[in-house]
């Protein structure tokens, strides 16, 4: 399958001037190219997607469906670096007025690779363009853009604000890109689809949803990244990743959308044979007689047992830990306790390694979902995962009781 960045910014640009004025001609005008040039142009781009864009008659031409849906992405994938580009104009930019609309794919592929590997050493050797060439693409665009992207430190180079911001555009651009590309391949459910998965997400619900995924859907890749939110939502909004799953916010976030899937109740979590395991209901008071693993300061599974010995002195907590497989390892050979959801150690609990003290916790109520970009367009691919982490989230509920 072709990259976005083998693609003419130029030519995909005209395809919605193209779909607006109905001739190759109006449309030529409209660009500032000439005809010859932009049909030669919709040309070899039909070539390269390998699918018809526009139905050519003798009173102009009309947008496929494969058109209509490639000009939609295209339009969208401008806009992210439009965005981009009014955020270094706020920054004292002082390049040309519409400065998206000059780039090439081979100046933002350059630069991105610039980006990710930060030196142009690294940008080099992942790409196979040479340096002098990295520089030049990088100079091109600066002056552009009208404003510094990146600055020499050391043997590397570091984005300013406006080199990070054009970098997230051009990431967001490719993306969309790559899903038209994806979607007019033949195969719908080709492309590849990059999860954030952050801890409550990674025993069940994903394992669940992805090997049903992947047995329907043979030629497309799903790649997991693991975090917490706070790893994960940056690469959400740069565009290295689709969707993360895990605990949604109790505010969404700026230029962020969440998709509830369902309610979390967080358990205390012991042994098997704990001293506590045998009470149906223990107090406070003997939860206290005990050691805890709790989380880091800033993690919300530490805000939870804050809140529940809140107003009284705390138990010993001689652990903090964010690692679940390592506090189930602790666990089974110590009398410590610790707060989990249900589902992270569901395969421990039900082979007898572990064991749930008393009931659900109260107030340890949790909404797990899905968190995307505000206005992500999913493929055809993205859409039907989605689906299956919906089905799974009903599928892999564990009841309170069991």
């Amino acid at each position: 399958m072709i990259s976005p960045f083998d693609l003419n910014l130029r030519h995909l640009r005209a395809l919605t001037a193209i779909m607006a004025h109905g001739t190759m001609n109006a449309a030529a005008h409209a660009v500032h190219m000439s005809q010859p040039a932009l049909t030669q142009g919709l040309a070899k781009l039909e070539r390269q997607l390998g699918a018809a864009l526009f139905d050519r008659r003798p009173d102009g031409v009309v947008p496929t469906a494969a058109g209509t849906l490639m000009a939609a992405r295209a339009a969208a994938a401008f806009e992210h670096l439009a965005a981009a580009m009014r955020g270094a104009a706020r920054r004292g930019g002082r390049g040309f007025a519409r400065p998206e609309q000059l780039m090439t794919a081979s100046q933002l592929q350059a630069f991105l690779a610039l980006a990710d590997a930060g030196s142009f050493v690294g940008a080099a050797g992942v790409t196979g363009v040479s340096q002098p060439a990295l520089h030049r693409a990088t100079r091109e665009l600066e002056q552009v853009c009208g404003v510094a992207l990146a600055e020499r430190r050391g043997r590397g180079v570091v984005l300013t604000a406006a080199g990070r911001a054009l970098a997230r555009g051009v990431r967001l651009a490719a993306r969309e890109i790559g899903a038209g590309i994806a979607e007019l391949s033949g195969e719908e459910e080709s492309g590849v689809i990059a999860v954030g998965a952050m801890p409550l997400s990674r025993a069940l619900l994903l394992p669940r949803a992805i090997a049903t995924f992947v047995g329907g859907s043979p030629r497309a890749l799903v790649d997991v990244v693991e975090g917490s939110w706070r790893e994960l939502v940056e690469p959400l909004r740069d565009g290295v990743i689709d969707l993360m799953i895990g605990a949604l916010r109790d505010e969404t976030p700026q230029g962020l959308e969440q998709h509830p899937l369902f309610t979390d109740r967080l358990v205390v979590i012991g042994r098997a044979g704990h001293p506590l395991a045998s009470m149906p209901d223990p107090g406070l008071d003997d939860l206290a007689r005990f050691g805890w693993i709790v989380g880091h300061g800033n993690a919300p599974l530490r805000a939870h047992w804050d809140g529940l010995f809140a107003g009284r002195s705390p138990p010993e907590a001689p652990i903090a830990c964010g690692s679940v497989m390592v506090i189930r390892g602790i666990l089974v050979d110590s009398d410590l306790l610790t707060l989990l959801s249900p589902d992270q150690v569901a395969l421990e609990v039900e082979s007898g390694v572990l064991a749930a003290i008393g009931r659900p916790l109260e107030g340890g109520v949790r909404t797990i979902g899905i968190t995307t970009r505000a206005g992500w367009r999913p493929t055809a691919a993205q859409r039907r995962f989605i689906g299956l982490l919906q089905s799974a989230a009903i599928e892999t509920r564990i009841p309170e009781n069991k």
